[in-house]
């Protein structure tokens, strides 16, 4: 989808961007396939802050997804193209032939009124669902399983792709997005092409009022706290952190700190590191 662009009849509206949404399908998402989607504000359940800067936003409701495609040798028809609130791809609403209404992710170039399929022997267009023993060497690929049968977890964001790289001995070695080459089973699914809205990364947020409409509040740099409050805190002026490197308001590491425990259980299934 092209970006849309404003007069800058105020600073902030100078350089903010959003994605035009006249492609997408202009309607209520499906009501049997929405759930009501609380709020913890970064809260765990001791009431406790775990993640910072989260709280407010919009209220929205969560699209349930059918990340498993489950419901094989069935076609389904693609009713609409929908906005998503809940991550940065689109999404599709399907329609199987006993008239079972499920969302998908809404790969690129699928369009309202194609038929998607979940086989082994599906053809090898964008939308359909395949094992990976099922597909050629080369495709490109998203929405991809780790565990056979759990449903997709890999390669969902807008924009991505996976290529399908080899198969030997019963798995299959699988390029991500971050150039790591992975090794799933072949009994894994995986649907065909590059998932769609593209545009997404160049949209630019423009002004504070959209971040708290997204749920995000202030961020504040701790070079510019006390020292009580943060490391990097304290000095006269805008002073150094004075540290061998930047650390955490905790004085744990950060920025460029490996936090992946070492021999960790699927180290073995990691051919190439994404560095």
């Amino acid at each position: 989808m092209p970006i849309k662009t404003f007069s800058p009849t105020t600073p902030s509206r100078r350089h903010m961007t959003t994605l035009d949404n006249k492609g997408l399908s202009k309607v209520k998402p499906e009501k049997s396939l929405t759930e009501a989607l609380k709020k913890n504000s970064g809260r765990n359940s001791y009431g406790r802050i775990t993640v910072r800067h989260r709280g407010g936003g919009n209220k929205t409701k969560y699209r349930v997804i059918d990340f498993k495609r489950d419901k094989t040798d069935i076609p389904a028809t693609v009713l609409t193209i929908e906005y998503d609130p809940n991550r940065s791809a689109n999404i599709a609403l399907i329609q199987y032939q006993d008239s079972e209404k499920r969302y998908i992710i809404a790969p690129l170039n699928l369009s309202v009124g194609d038929t998607v399929l979940s086989s082994e022997k599906a053809d090898i267009k964008p939308g359909n669902c395949l094992p990976l023993g099922s597909i050629p060497v080369g495709t490109f690929i998203h929405n991809i399983e780790l565990y056979p049968g759990k449903g997709a977890q890999l390669v969902r964001s807008a924009g991505t792709a996976a290529q399908l790289m080899a198969k030997e001995g019963g798995n299959a070695q699988i390029r991500l997005p971050s150039n790591e080459v992975r090794i799933v089973r072949l009994e894994c699914k995986a649907v065909i092409g590059q998932v769609g809205n593209l545009d997404y990364e160049n949209v630019q947020i423009g002004k504070a009022g959209r971040k708290r409409h997204m749920g995000w509040r202030p961020t504040v740099r701790g070079s510019v706290m006390n020292p009580c409050d943060h490391p990097h805190g304290g000095g006269e002026g805008k002073s150094p952190i004075g540290r061998p490197g930047p650390v955490t308001p905790w004085g744990k590491p950060t920025l460029g700190y490996k936090t992946r425990k070492k021999n960790h259980r699927t180290d073995k299934q990691i051919i190439k590191r994404r560095k």
